[in-house]
């Protein structure tokens, strides 16, 4: 388990999630410093995981030796320019703010190295997956920690080019949403097929579950998987074709593509700051 002390800026429910995480991993409480503006989320910190807690963050970040930046993209910068005096220690410097660059985090802090992490948001039910992207002068012990970190709310995977994380915020980032509309859809297609609407929702919630069990344990591809549950002439086939025909693949791969361009787009607005 990690040795250093870990600060976090911003205690909101990702940190929270990340926090807890680490702790039932068996990192004592005594290890976690958290700065939050709020006195109810500095109380909630402290009542419920035990951690320190301030409202300083120039205090979190001198006591760091991994600091998390756990606040908006809105406020990156004007907390990152502040926190950079307390940061003469050099510590590792996590980002898990979404979209902003880690070279525009560095430029901010003094040219810390940085690892930019990309969670979403079943890590707050320690079942999401992040992505990371660290800079070249991240030495590998720190890698290791920040995928020790991330890894603690879920899977945590390396992409080596930074522009990648734009496509890691389309699929995984926003993905959630994505699987929401599904069982949404499902909901209402069952509803207007006369099912009562709480059976409905749970067909749907359920039928996602598990799916997501299935595709998660198999070693086939999705589409192996696919194959799989469509008999030939059968109802899933009669589905399938219907999606095929409207277009389906081509509709999602633009919506995804959208979503990186976005992406890219609030990392230039952002970076600006």
């Amino acid at each position: 388990m990690l040795q250093e002390t870990l600060g976090f800026i911003g205690g909101g429910n990702m940190a929270r999630s990340l926090i807890g995480g680490l702790l039932a991993r068996g990192l004592p409480a005594r290890q976690v410093i958290v700065s939050d503006p709020l006195e109810t989320q500095r109380e909630l910190l402290t009542m419920q995981l035990g951690v320190r807690a301030t409202d300083d963050n120039a205090i979190a970040a001198r006591a760091a030796q991994i600091l998390i930046l756990a606040v908006k993209p809105q406020q990156l910068a004007g907390v990152a320019k502040q926190i950079a005096p307390a940061l003469a220690h050099r510590p590792l410097v996590i980002s898990i703010a979404a979209g902003i660059r880690a070279g525009d985090i560095q430029r901010w802090i003094g040219g810390i190295p940085v690892v930019r992490a990309m969670p979403n948001s079943p890590a707050l039910k320690s079942c999401g997956v992040s992505g990371l992207y660290a800079t070249a002068d991240t030495p590998p012990p720190g890698r290791k920690l920040a995928e020790l970190i991330l890894g603690a709310v879920g899977p945590a995977l390396w992409v080596e080019n930074e522009a990648q994380m734009d496509a890691v915020t389309a699929v995984s980032g926003s993905g959630p949403a994505y699987f929401f509309l599904l069982i949404e859809m499902l909901e209402s297609a069952g509803i207007e097929l006369g099912l009562p609407p709480e059976v409905s929702r749970r067909l749907a919630v359920e039928t996602a579950y598990g799916s997501g069990q299935m595709a998660r344990g198999a070693s086939e591809s999705a589409a192996t998987l696919r194959a799989q549950v469509t008999s030939k002439g059968g109802t899933t086939e009669a589905a399938l074709n219907r999606l095929e025909a409207a277009k389906l693949r081509v509709i999602f791969s633009e919506a995804i593509a959208a979503a990186a361009k976005r992406s890219s787009e609030l990392a230039e607005q952002l970076g600006k700051n």
